[in-house]
């Protein structure tokens, strides 16, 4: 008699409590398991079988704008700090805040008396030597006199007239005029002051024409040129438009940028040194290939595309350029027309069937 004790399992069914054999039990969960495994199942179910259903596009050439934005600051047309050329007291201010002046005007004067005196002394001896000169310019055209004694009298005239031209240069250097027509600053000086060519006196400002600086990075010094307009917004939201004059040639070194000047245009209310936002178009409206950033596949080196050509995906190698917010440039690798995937890469592969739900634009 064997001493294996039998396992059972108790199933309840209508109310109703049946003993069953354990092992009878699993042999016929085993069987059950094998026939539902064995049933076909439907088309395209299983992985890997079956067209793949994906949206498609056909690539076109599109007109986009590339907008680059840089800080600018507003300059004066002309700007300088007025200071005198040489030592002395000021003995007249013409530098009155926040007035127009045209160029050329006197605007502080030093004392200048003994260049003055200076000045008629030798215009004393210019005219004695002047006739001098004249007398034995006659004796000599008669031969009553030798020429060396003629050149030096000669000489002794234009000895004074040099003279009388430096002493000139020195009455015209205690002016202080204004080298162009602007605006005069905050006045740093009084009437009897002692100034010395290191102290500024006021400055001059060119504001009915301004200029703005600002600086963009080298990969675009090709798209700005001469000419171009550009968008300036200032910390008041008030907008302006600039015309680049001209254009840095030294790349910076250490920042890799390109400094860019243009002038503003009239309109509106800048101030010199005050703070612009600029906004630079470098496409300028142009047309290129431009796809969803989603459709391109990165790998190591390269990037592709998934191309649909008769039912079947193929994919290609593109070169990118511009890449805007949901927007990518196709520079090679991609023509006018040519269908491509714009979801379901994931799950293509090259020669994959497909089956194309819907053409989005």
């Amino acid at each position: 008699m064997s001493t294996d004790k039998a396992l059972f399992v108790f199933v309840k069914t209508n109310n109703m409590l049946f003993k069953i054999n354990l092992s009878i039990f699993i042999s016929a969960l085993l069987m059950l398991t094998a026939c539902n495994s064995g049933k076909p199942k439907k088309p395209g179910t299983e992985k890997g079988k079956g067209p793949v259903l994906i949206d498609v596009s056909v690539a076109e050439l599109r007109t986009y704008t590339n907008t680059v934005e840089a800080n600018g600051n507003v300059l004066a047309g002309e700007y300088v700090q007025l200071r005198p050329e040489m030592s002395g007291r000021v003995v007249y201010v013409n530098l009155i805040e926040g007035r127009q002046v045209e160029a050329g005007t006197l605007l502080l004067k030093l004392y200048d008396e003994d260049l003055k005196a200076q000045l008629k002394k030798t215009e004393s001896q210019l005219g004695i030597a002047r006739k001098t000169e004249a007398r034995l310019k006659t004796l000599l055209s008669v031969n009553g006199l030798n020429q060396q004694e003629y050149d030096l009298a000669l000489s002794q005239v234009q000895t004074l007239e040099a003279d009388k031209d430096y002493i000139n240069a020195q009455l015209r250097r205690t002016e202080v005029r204004a080298p162009f027509s602007g605006s005069i600053g905050l006045r740093r000086v009084s009437n009897g002051a002692y100034v010395t060519p290191a102290d500024v006196l006021a400055t001059l400002q060119q504001i009915n024409m301004l200029k703005v600086d600002f600086v963009v990075p080298e990969s675009y010094a090709a798209m700005v040129a001469n000419g171009d307009l550009v968008s300036l917004i200032s910390e008041g939201g008030n907008k302006h438009t600039a015309k680049v004059l001209a254009i840095e040639p030294l790349v910076n070194a250490s920042t890799r940028n390109i400094q860019v000047r243009a002038v503003v245009l009239p309109g509106g209310v800048l101030r010199p040194g005050a703070f612009v936002k600029v906004s630079i178009d470098v496409a300028r409206d142009k047309k290129a290939l431009l796809v969803p950033s989603s459709c391109i596949i990165p790998e190591t080196r390269f990037k592709k595309m998934a191309l649909i050509r008769q039912g079947k995906a193929e994919m290609v190698t593109v070169e990118t350029g511009y890449r805007g917010e949901d927007k990518v440039e196709i520079i090679s690798g991609l023509a006018p027309g040519d269908t491509f995937a714009i979801n379901g890469i994931l799950y293509l592969k090259p020669g994959a069937e497909v089956k194309i739900r819907a053409v989005k634009p």
